[in-house]
Formats: structure tokens, C-alpha cells, sequence
């Protein structure tokens, strides 16, 4: 069994009034995904808006992490970015940090080949002893990771055993785990897929939902695995419509919005992001308002 087996959570980084991070906010973040049981967390994602974050910043929400986790859940850090100089030194900081595994997206804008990820892919896992989990979300980078490049890479690197998986179509979970072989970890990374995903063999999902209910993200999961496939189903069902609002603007702005409407922190992002509509506010709102989770 991989560590990746459950949710794991991408984090969002909560900022203050002027900008700089909230610490305290994200302590409590993290406090709360654990005792919800989420099984990992992962700081400096596409959620933690890791494209405005300076390297000084990138390295101590990981390191904040770390810390803060204390062994409590598995730590996999966004180490993304579009020149694999880049990427590479963020790798090692990542390790050097404490993460247990980093997350390694595709390099966005530049739309390298099949060869380009795998030379990519291959100068990270090289340049680190912990996990690898790729990252294919081509909505956002405009590349998609081919199985069989996949394959490639988990047959030559020891450190590459897992894939988030976010394009959207459930039929790549069967390509995947044929092309990868059964110890090959894949994740979910849509949570309205994910338990189509899971019914497909996925065995994790990496989650934005769960940052505001990560009880019921772990509740549907549990139920999933634990062969209860008519409450993983109500699951599903009940947090669907709260699922398709947290995805109304370009995420994380409406689950910022939700976690500010919860008191839980602020809704401030970073430029070029900002706050949500007035009538997407007004869609969350009616789906939080309809949300009832009732656990076991």
C-alpha cells in the first residue's frame, strides 16, 4: 500500500487584510483537517495559490506544515513550476523542509512533448529521495501526462509512485492503472469524480471541498472502501450541489469565501485573483445554507 490511501487536502493559504500570510489562521486549518481525519495535506498547491508565492514564503508554508502536522498526516508539498531549474530547487527545498513526498505538475505555458515531461519529470525525481506525485491538470497547464509516459517514469524512478489526476474524465483511471500496474497510487483530482474515480480504482483524492467539510469528503471515502457503496452514494449525492458552488469562480476564491463565511479566516487573494461575484456569492451561499452532512 502507497501513503497516498485517503483524502488529502489542498490547502489553501489563508492571507491577511494586507497581503502577508495568516499563520494563525493556518494553524487552525491544518488543527481542523486533522482531527477530521484527513489522511495528508498538501500546502502550496494550485489551492494555496502557489503561482503569487515567493520562494521565501513557498518554504515556510511547508515548513509550517511540517510542524504543525507533527506526523499526523502525510505532508506532500506543491514543488510545480514551468523551467525545471526551478522545479528542481524547489524539490529539494521541499525535502529539506520535511514534506514527505512533493507534487510535481506539468510545466504550464511552455507545453512541453511527451519527451519534454519525462526529461522534466526525471530531473525532479533525480534531484530527491522522497515520493513524487505528478500532477496532470491540462484545464491549467494545457498538458496532459500520456499513460504510457506515466509508465515510463514509475519504471525508471524508484520515488515516482503516484498521479493526481484532474482532466476531468473518469476513463483515464482505467488507463492509468493499466499502463502503471496496480502499486501505482491514482488520485482524484475533481472532487465532483471522485467516487466514479474510486469505483475505478483510484485509492485517494486530493481535495478542495474538503478544506470547508472535511468530514464529509473523509465520511464518503471511508464508506467507499469500506464496501458501504449505497452511503458512499448518499454521500456523493448530498455534497454535490455544495461541491458545484465551490467551483462557480476559478478556485480558491469561492472556498476562501466559504471558509470566511464560516469565520474560519479571511477571503483575501492574490492578484490576478479576486473575491467572487455578488451573484456567485449569493449561489455559494444558498448551497451552504442547503448543505446537511449526517454523519454515522
Amino acid at each position: 500500500m502507497t501513503p497516498f490511501h485517503g483524502v488529502f487536502t489542498a490547502l489553501v493559504t489563508p492571507f491577511a487584510a494586507d497581503g502577508s500570510i495568516d499563520w494563525p489562521a493556518f494553524d487552525r486549518l491544518v488543527d481542523r483537517q486533522i482531527e477530521a481525519g484527513i489522511a495528508g495535506l498538501v500546502p502550496v498547491g494550485t489551492t494555496g495559490e502557489a503561482a503569487t508565492l515567493d520562494e521565501t514564503e513557498a518554504e515556510a508554508l511547508i515548513a509550517r506544515c511540517v510542524s504543525r502536522t507533527a506526523g499526523r498526516a502525510y505532508v506532500l508539498a506543491g514543488a510545480g513550476a514551468n523551467d525545471t531549474r526551478r522545479a528542481v530547487r524547489a524539490s529539494k527545498r521541499a525535502q529539506a523542509a520535511g514534506a514527505d513526498g512533493i507534487l510535481a505538475v506539468t510545466p504550464y505555458y511552455n507545453k512541453p512533448t511527451q519527451a519534454g515531461l519525462i526529461a522534466h519529470f526525471a530531473a525532479v525525481a533525480q534531484a530527491v529521495t522522497c515520493d513524487v506525485m505528478l500532477y496532470s491538470v491540462p484545464g491549467r497547464t494545457g498538458v496532459t501526462i500520456a499513460p504510457e509516459t506515466a509508465a515510463t517514469l514509475a519504471s525508471e524512478h524508484i520515488n515516482i509512485i503516484a498521479i493526481k489526476e484532474a482532466g476531468g474524465d473518469v476513463a483515464r483511471v482505467t488507463a492509468l492503472r493499466i499502463a502503471c500496474g496496480s502499486q501505482f497510487a491514482i488520485h482524484s483530482g475533481d472532487d465532483g469524480l471522485a467516487l466514479p474515480f474510486y469505483a475505478l480504482g483510484a485509492v485517494g483524492l486530493t481535495s478542495v471541498v474538503s478544506n470547508f467539510v472535511p468530514e464529509a469528503c473523509v465520511a464518503m471515502y471511508r464508506a467507499w472502501m469500506d464496501g458501504d457503496t449505497a452511503r458512499a452514494l448518499s454521500l456523493h449525492d448530498e455534497v454535490a450541489d455544495l461541491t458545484a458552488a465551490l467551483f462557480v469562480e476559478t478556485s480558491p476564491g469561492p472556498v476562501k469565501r466559504a471558509l470566511a463565511l464560516a469565520n474560519l479566516m479571511g477571503d483575501t487573494l492574490r492578484l490576478p485573483l479576486v473575491s467572487i461575484s455578488t451573484a456567485s456569492d449569493v449561489t455559494l451561499r444558498h448551497a451552504i445554507d442547503a448543505f446537511q452532512f449526517r454523519p454515522d
